[in-house]
C-alpha cells in the first residue's frame, strides 16, 4: 500500500524512518555532495524533495527512489 502517494511501500517508509539516520549517513557516502539539511524530509513534499535531491546529485528521480528502495 502506498497512502501517500509518493511511489514508496508504506511498510518499506516506515523501516526507513526507523533507520533515517543510517540512510542519511549512507546517502552521504553515495552522494557527497549532499548536507544533513538536503535530506530533511517534510511529510507532503515528497515531489519537492526529490526534484532538489535531483539537481543536488545529477541523476533521474527513479534512479534515486530505486536506492532508496534498495537502502531500505
Amino acid at each position: 500500500m502506498d497512502a501517500n502517494n509518493n511511489g514508496i511501500d508504506d511498510s518499506t517508509e516506515l523501516r526507513a524512518r526507523g533507520n533515517w539516520n543510517e540512510i542519511k549517513g549512507q546517502a552521504k557516502q553515495k552522494w557527497g555532495g549532499l548536507t544533513d539539511d538536503d535530506l530533511t524530509y517534510e511529510e507532503g513534499k515528497q515531489d519537492e524533495w526529490f526534484g532538489s535531491l535531483q539537481h543536488k546529485t545529477g541523476e533521474a528521480v527513479e534512479d534515486i527512489k530505486a536506492w532508496f528502495k534498495r537502502t531500505f
